[in-house]
């Protein structure tokens, strides 16, 4: 072990568990894709939607090209997370609404990570005020975690204005990066008592947190993590994936 070397305490799924809940939090914040559960529900739900034509092939092949130069670096977080809502412009939002439930019930719930889902239960149990922060559209996030006792109004995420009933191209919010912490100051939450995130884009709102909690980390949270003196958890079935990467 180098001098410079930091040893990351890495929590297993009761350690986490009790941690979370001995620490008794009245108010938590979590990420969505990759914490609650695993992939990238905000990209899969734009490719099914584009798959069951709810929108033109003309936007379906400009935000197809879009996100490749965001896949090369060229078009940031932001800018392609906001996009990625803005295709639906003209739509009723009810049609929306009604294929992210679709869309969740057979791609989303299935990925939840078990342990998430039990310590979820038990905060609202303890009646834990629990908050989503996403950058992916408020619409998959809303159904996403409803059954986690989450309702809409604490569901902070990607989001265009919508003028009666039909979505429009006017962004409202899109939380990412330092605007995850910035959002959720404006709602009055400037220390949460616990935060929970698994990637970089995470980071900020984690730093407010009175007690930050990495779950699933990238390796730039990983590392941010051992910066900061935290620990992390990482679920059974993201562990599975990480070793069918590896060729473990």
């Amino acid at each position: 072990m180098t001098p410079t070397h930091v040893e990351i305490p890495k929590w297993t799924a009761k350690e986490f568990e009790r941690l979370v809940l001995d620490r008794n939090p009245k108010v938590a914040v979590f990420d969505c894709d990759g914490t609650l559960w695993s992939g990238d529900s905000g990209y899969g739900f734009m490719i099914w939607s584009l798959e069951q034509g709810l929108v033109s092939r003309s936007t379906s092949d400009w935000i197809d090209n879009r996100h490749r130069s965001y896949e090369s670096g060229l078009v940031t977080e932001l800018a392609i997370c906001g996009e990625m809502v803005q295709i639906y412009h003209g739509l009723r939002e009810q049609e929306l609404r009604n294929a992210a439930a679709r869309y969740v019930k057979e791609f989303v719930h299935p990925r939840v990570f078990p342990e998430m889902a039990s310590l979820l239960a038990k905060m609202r149990e303890a009646g834990v005020e629990l908050w989503a922060v996403s950058s992916t559209n408020r619409w998959v996030v809303a159904a996403g975690v409803r059954e986690f006792g989450i309702p809409e109004e604490r569901v902070l995420a990607a989001e265009v204005r919508v003028d009666a009933g039909l979505i429009s191209s006017d962004i409202l919010d899109v939380p990412t990066g330092d605007g995850k912490a910035e959002t959720l100051k404006r709602v009055g939450l400037t220390a949460p008592d616990a935060v929970f995130g698994n990637s970089i884009h995470d980071l900020a709102m984690l730093e407010i947190a009175r007690h930050a909690y990495p779950v699933n980390p990238s390796p730039a949270l990983l590392e941010a993590a051992g910066k900061n003196g935290w620990g992390y958890f990482r679920p059974e079935a993201a562990e599975g994936v990480k070793a069918a990467v590896a060729g473990e």
